[in-house]
């Protein structure tokens, strides 16, 4: 595993933020012009409902329902750009767009708004990738996500009324989906250059077999 995997850059915290504060102005846009973009949002089997795939992401209920969402995208997209960026906007835009789908599909005679699918994906597809690819950061990111969202798997059930657990349900599997079918991609266990099947001993290596080739010898002959 190269060490530029996990590097840092500043575009990877630069697209969560900006996402984030997006979804905040739409929701200023919308209070301030006296509009209410709900009628936007994923209609569940309705041919004009479909447009709310790609724009119910966007619009929000309310402050409280905004707020709840904003911590867990923000630090779920930090963390799927820095510990997975070769398929991050893979994983975000499909996953986005399944989400959307299935919650058409599935859901119920109602608007569906808010960001919360796509955390659910990202919240399963980060948390089982970690476990899946054994990598002990990975492992170490998805135990951290499990501690401060674990909470959220209540949500897929049908605990409330005016929650959309229909798509918290989508994202979920979506994210279950995803973490298997790229598990052989991005960042994977470590391995020492020894345990990899085209290793080729350096000099170095071979003096040290040598060494401790002859250091077994001499054993077997005190042995006998």
């Amino acid at each position: 595993m190269s060490q530029k995997e996990f590097k840092f850059a500043p575009w990877i915290l630069a697209v969560p933020l900006y996402l984030v504060i997006f979804i905040w102005f739409v929701y200023w846009f919308e209070v301030k012009q006296g509009f209410n973009f709900n009628t936007y949002g994923i209609h569940p089997r309705h041919l004009l409902g479909l447009r709310g795939i790609f724009l119910s992401p966007f619009i929000h209920g309310d402050v409280k329902h905004l707020y709840h969402n904003s911590a867990p995208l923000f630090v779920l997209l930090f963390s799927l750009f820095y510990f997975y960026r070769e398929i991050a906007w893979k994983v975000l835009f499909y996953g986005a767009f399944l989400t959307g789908l299935l919650t058409w599909i599935i859901g119920r005679n109602s608007y569906h708004i808010g960001a919360s699918g796509i955390i659910y994906m990202l919240f399963s597809f980060i948390f089982l990738s970690g476990v899946l690819r054994k990598n002990y950061r990975l492992v170490a990111v998805s135990l951290m996500v499990i501690f401060l969202y674990g909470s959220m798997v209540w949500y897929v059930l049908p605990v409330k009324e005016s929650i959309s657990w229909e798509g918290h349900l989508s994202g979920l599997l979506i994210g279950i989906v995803f973490a298997i079918f790229y598990r052989s991609s991005g960042p994977q266990k470590f391995q020492y250059d020894w345990e990899k099947e085209n290793y080729e001993p350096d000099e170095f290596d071979q003096l040290f077999e040598e060494r401790e080739t002859q250091a077994e010898s001499g054993e077997k002959n005190q042995m006998n």
